[in-house]
């Protein structure tokens, strides 16, 4: 057998060194990361204890809490009383909707805040509504100034301004978090900014597709993926928000919420390490959706969901993970509201005259939403942030502002043809294995 030389051999050593090197550097600078090899894991003991704590019914001063159990303010007594709809881990109808509340800075306080307005507490001192938030940040009442000589007056009307601006959110599903989870933040920037330059490209043209490309939101910890605003990077970061606002469980990263009506409350967390890594455990292993065979209206459907525009943002695979269906960037999805707001939204921006803090350029703006992934849509019906729409036909026809677009595209279509699109989102599954709830009477809003 032939044997190399010491020089021969220090060469092959050394190509194969940067062979290794031009690899990763492609991975790391030309490409969205390293390919996602293996799911998420865990062992079996750690997922069972999980799901014991994810469907367990919570109490005040639960045996199973380290700190006070339940509350002082919540939303339900268990996780699976909101995360059912195609089994264990699902979404959760419009009836489980939270209200999120947002107070724009004022001449008193020019800091933003946000929080929930939760739907029970223990003590019916802490009980939370609208009203009791704008209670603690009440309307800033307008005024009428004149200046000027007498008769010539300048005269100025500041209307009154409601900083406090709602809007009721749905439950998200958790079916496949844990593979979101290991989607890069490099992928994610790396297709914004493919798109962009794209975009740029095509208007040198004279070309313009007037589907704008969405916004990247950067928290602390990376990039946004989680939440309907993109607020946490990491799924244990959401998780653990969900325990406290959602139960009033503090965990060892994340302290329960506090009342409305007592913020200096303190309590230390409900959930230690162990019993919060369990709940990591089954929550990050729930299985992917999947994408069954519709048949030939199915298939039609999903080659017109591109060439309608609906992939721009939908993007089938990313990051390595394929079938998620979206680009986790944040889109201006609704129409202005009208001046003067109104509605029941979020309505407009304080008065120029107020000389208040613009909105932090981290916070979303109040029609910015994150893309939701797509898959298992078609078991997690009602649809958009608010549940507003009842059928996937009407949550495209909902898409108004940047998807403006694409939805007048879809309108364009025959009848046939809007069919099929409709027929291609309704092979987005809920995973087949997912697991039943031990007792499906939790779910109303978890009370039996």
């Amino acid at each position: 057998m032939h044997r190399l030389s010491p020089s021969a051999q220090r060469r092959l050593v050394g190509t194969g060194v940067l062979a290794v090197a031009a690899a990763a550097g492609y991975y790391y600078f030309l490409s969205d990361g390293f390919p996602i090899l293996w799911g998420p894991s865990a062992r079996a003991s750690e997922v069972a204890a999980g799901r014991d704590l994810f469907e367990h019914e919570w109490q005040p001063n639960d045996p199973l809490a380290r700190g006070d159990g339940l509350g002082p303010v919540f939303n339900a007594r268990s996780c699976a009383a909101c995360h059912f709809q195609g089994g264990l881990g699902g979404g959760g109808g419009r009836e489980h909707n939270v209200t999120a509340f947002e107070v724009l800075p004022r001449p008193a306080d020019p800091t933003f805040k946000a929080g929930t307005v939760h739907h029970f507490s223990v003590d019916p001192a802490h009980k939370e509504t609208v009203g009791v938030v704008k209670k603690q940040f009440p309307t800033v009442l307008g005024r009428t100034t004149r200046t000027g000589p007498d008769n010539c007056p300048t005269i100025t009307v500041i209307p009154d301004f409601d900083p406090v601006r709602t809007d009721s959110v749905q439950t998200t599903a958790l079916f496949g978090a844990g593979w979101v989870d290991l989607i890069s933040d490099r992928a994610i920037i790396r297709n914004a900014r493919s798109r962009g330059l794209r975009a740029a490209a095509r208007e040198l043209q004279g070309e313009f597709d007037n589907i704008p490309v969405g916004r990247v939101r950067h928290v602390a910890g990376g990039v946004g993926k989680f939440g309907w605003k993109g607020q946490f990077a990491s799924l244990s970061e959401f998780v653990a928000a969900a325990c406290a606002n959602e139960l009033g469980l503090g965990t060892p990263t994340t302290e329960q919420a506090r009342p409305i009506a007592d913020p200096n409350r303190t309590a230390g967390p409900d959930l230690d390490e162990k019993q919060f890594r369990n709940l990591m455990a089954f929550v990050k292993t729930l299985p992917r959706p999947v994408e069954v065979d519709g048949g030939a209206p199915a298939a039609r459907g999903k080659e017109l969901f591109g060439a309608v525009g609906c992939a721009v943002c939908h993007v089938p695979d990313m990051g390595g993970v394929k079938g998620v269906y979206s680009d986790f960037l944040l889109y201006t999805l609704e129409d202005p509201p009208p001046p003067g707001g109104g509605g029941g939204g979020y309505g407009t921006e304080p008065p120029p005259q107020l000389n208040l803090p613009d909105r932090p350029e981290d916070e979303p703006r109040p029609q910015e939403w994150k893309t939701p992934p797509l898959w298992g849509v078609a078991d997690s019906a009602p649809y958009l942030h608010d549940g507003s729409a009842a059928t996937l036909r009407d949550a495209i026809l909902k898409h108004r502002a940047d998807a403006k677009t694409v939805t007048e595209r879809f309108k364009g279509l025959s009848a046939d043809d809007q069919a099929a699109v409709v027929a291609f989102l309704g092979t987005l599954k809920a995973p087949p294995d997912a697991t039943p709830l031990r007792d499906p009477s939790v779910t109303r809003l978890g009370r039996r």
